[in-house]
């Protein structure tokens, strides 16, 4: 509550996130282990003077919605509601459901989901100014020039960049203004950029809060905060009679082979378990086991290609690869720079970041006695 005002935050998250290419809607990616949609809502879980939070989400992600405040103990969540074909539906959707629930709310905020870094000064701000002056929107300076189109796009002319601001949200209204704005703008078939431009079509006033630059919005790729990680990988495969010895997928000349139920290349299974493990998506048991028959002799450079898939859906890039071989025989430097740029070209990194390396045992322990080859992979991954 503030100030005696009962106040519900509604949370916009029924966008596909197309711009951004994920497999997921940008809202269920994680950042930093936690889903975005998670730490959006915590944000305004924390606040005291929130009283009820209404989620609008994709039908389709109402469950993993509902699966995530359960899991996160979010006692705030009131209701998560299937989004419409439009924001503007969306956030209707939620009023309607604030005005049937909860009659007594005075003022509501409404937020995007995909900005999961809003700060408390912020939201704050947002809600003493709406109590003040009945809507209010978190805004920042524009730091770059401005310039604005004339003559049908065909020229264009400099504008004081001093006169404009960047939309942020939170964006707060009392809840009769915002209701009679929804009701006139859906009476008269208005649709608006976002909530404050359907309040402000209808005739009401729109303060300006400071925001902040580091309340993004997540749309594209470059708008997820830099994160670094590292993998490992260890595979080791006893050697068989009638095998081929394949090794980074190249296939070296020795008498006898890897025993496996794929082509056995204990090289490049420790470089997929390490871009795996790096990337927190299990192993390649996991996802090519080897009870399933369509991987039986499987190209391990065929199954690397599918990790590097993997990857790019969760928008990891991969920054280097470091593989140790460990074995007796046979000695691997004629074949290393072709390992690499199998593997290279495989990942579709440049070679330079691909080292590959032999060593031995001194003859001890199992690949000293020449029964098999071991290896481990050590990579680095960001996005």
């Amino acid at each position: 509550m503030y100030r005696n005002s009962k106040v519900a935050v509604i949370i916009a998250a029924a966008g596909q996130g197309k711009r951004l290419g994920a497999p997921v809607p940008k809202q269920y990616l994680k950042i930093g282990g936690e889903y975005v949609i998670a730490k959006t809502i915590k944000a305004f879980e924390d606040i005291d003077e929130v009283d009820y939070i209404f989620v609008v989400t994709n039908d389709e992600y109402r469950k993993v919605c509902a699966d995530i405040v359960e899991a996160k103990g979010f006692g705030k969540v009131e209701g998560i509601i299937a989004g419409g074909s439009r924001r503007q539906d969306s956030v209707f959707n939620a009023l309607q459901e604030i005005n049937a629930r909860k009659p007594g709310v005075s003022m509501v905020l409404i937020h995007d989901g995909a900005r999961p870094f809003i700060g408390r000064d912020v939201i704050l701000n947002v809600l003493e100014e709406t109590e003040r002056n009945g809507a209010a929107v978190a805004c920042v300076a524009m730091k770059n020039s401005v310039r604005r189109m004339e003559q049908g796009g065909s020229t264009s002319v400099s504008v004081d960049r001093a006169d404009y601001y960047s939309v942020q949200t939170p964006q707060g209204f009392r809840k009769s203004m915002l209701i009679e704005a929804y009701d006139k703008a859906y009476d008269e078939s208005f649709i608006g950029t976002d909530d404050a431009s359907i309040v402000e079509w209808a005739g009401y006033d729109i303060s300006i809060v400071d925001g902040d630059y580091g309340n993004i919005k997540i749309t594209t790729r470059e708008d997820l905060p830099m994160e670094n990680r590292v993998g490992t990988g260890f595979d080791v495969h006893p050697f068989a009679e009638e095998r081929k010895l394949i090794l980074g997928g190249v296939d070296i000349p020795y008498d006898r082979g890897l025993l496996g139920h794929s082509d056995a290349d204990v090289l490049v299974h420790a470089v997929m378990d390490a871009l795996l493990g790096a990337a927190a998506l299990g192993d390649i048991g996991k996802h090519f086991p080897d009870s399933e028959e369509e991987y039986k002799d499987a190209d391990s450079l065929v199954l690397l290609a599918k990790v590097r898939k993997m990857l790019e859906e969760n928008f990891y890039n991969i920054g280097n690869i470091d593989v140790t071989l460990i074995a007796e025989k046979p000695k691997i430097s004629p074949y290393i720079d072709e390992m690499r740029s199998n593997i290279a070209t495989t990942l579709e990194i440049d070679r330079s970041r691909v080292n590959i390396k032999g060593t031995t045992t001194e003859k001890l322990g199992f690949t000293g006695r020449e029964e098999g080859v071991a290896c481990e992979a050590v990579c680095s991954i960001y996005r």
